[in-house]
């Protein structure tokens, strides 16, 4: 049990990702606010989508342990590190004080959490298996921690320009990771994108919210409501997401969701740079 309290969990919940999670809330709150600071529903907030995320992840292993076994044999379930009962408690546990912690952060927030939570569990028994579909509903809710974070302290809007950005590269990469997962979603028979459509489709695919990225990436120090600050970064992300487009053009996957993960964290830091 003291294992299974321990590495393994933190792995089954994926620790790191709600980390992440917890940063973009405090990001989104921060954004709103225009200062550097963590009121009560902001912090209640950013530990519910961490049990929130908490709670999703763990439904994702269940549902994925035959095609884990074959892309992730590592992971906790798959390997056997954690028992099937203890992960289903885990994610009820953490789901449900999800929600509790989101009533207490505020209206806003829980309006948020309840449906985000729901798109969550349903993801891999009804959605991942269909093509595009299932990679939307992460690109939506791998984004809503800004949102959240800033409907936590009141100006919910003010998240939504970081949500935009953060979205489109999402898709790009959940994209590229079906690319990277075909033989265990085959054995799943699950038809993400490259399965049904084939390889070059999905590298179109996932091209293609990069190519819709740079315009929305630039408008807001075009149209005025961010400055230089941000400009000098979104330029410098602008010629980054170019060459990684032109990688998966080239039907070249290898380092492209690093790359877009790293894109993502610049765009963040010219976001607040700007706004602090």
């Amino acid at each position: 049990m003291r294992r299974w309290l321990g590495a393994e969990v933190g792995a089954l919940v994926r620790g790191r990702n709600l980390m992440m999670a917890g940063a973009g809330v405090a990001i989104g709150g921060t954004l709103a606010m225009g200062r550097v600071a963590v009121p009560r529903e902001l912090l209640l907030a950013i530990l519910s989508a961490a049990c929130l995320g908490a709670a999703g992840n763990a439904a994702n292993d269940l549902w994925d342990v035959e095609a884990d076994r074959i892309n992730k044999p590592h992971r906790p379930l798959p390997s056997g590190a954690v028992p099937h009962d203890v992960a289903v408690t885990v994610g009820g546990v953490a789901g449900g004080l999800g929600l509790l912690l989101a009533w207490l952060a505020g209206r806003t927030p829980f309006i948020i959490a309840v449906p985000a939570l729901a798109l969550m569990l349903a993801y891999s028994p009804l959605l991942k298996p269909r093509p595009v579909l299932g990679n939307l509903v992460v690109a939506v809710v791998g984004s809503l921690p800004l949102v959240f974070g800033a409907g936590a302290v009141g100006d919910w809007h003010a998240g939504l320009v970081p949500f935009w950005l953060a979205a489109l590269l999402h898709l790009a990469r959940e994209i590229v990771k079906d690319l990277e997962d075909i033989p265990g979603d085959l054995a799943a028979q699950r038809r993400t994108i490259p399965i049904a459509w084939g390889r070059r489709a999905g590298f179109l695919a996932a091209a293609l919210p990069l190519a819709l990225f740079v315009p929305v990436a630039l408008l807001p120090w075009l149209a005025g409501p961010y400055g230089a600050r941000y400009g000098s970064v979104a330029i410098l992300i602008v010629v980054g997401v170019v060459a990684v487009t032109g990688r998966l053009l080239r039907e070249e996957a290898e380092g492209a969701r690093a790359g877009l993960k790293l894109a993502m964290l610049l765009g963040l830091v010219g976001l607040l740079w700007d706004r602090l």
